[in-house]
């Protein structure tokens, strides 16, 4: 594990530290997990992104034609 000196505003690390103490935790673990958080996120998007180059607007047409005309289930409507 490495080490990592952070500089943050005042009013920040007070609202970093008032919702780790609620959540039980560290402020560093608080910290890492809003970082993870964030990187899968951000990595969540570019794959979504790179998915979406490789889409088939065509296959996905043919699809949703092979779907059956149903009313939507109850609770379901618009």
């Amino acid at each position: 594990m490495s080490a990592l000196s952070l500089r943050l505003p005042n009013s920040i690390h007070r609202h970093i530290k008032e919702i780790a103490s609620q959540e039980g935790v560290s402020i560093n673990q608080f910290i890492s997990a809003a970082v993870a958080e964030k990187i899968s996120a951000i990595m969540t998007e570019d794959y979504l992104i790179q998915r979406a180059t490789r889409a088939d607007r065509e296959a996905f047409r043919n699809i949703l034609d092979s779907v059956p005309d149903r009313p939507p289930l109850p609770g379901d409507e618009r």
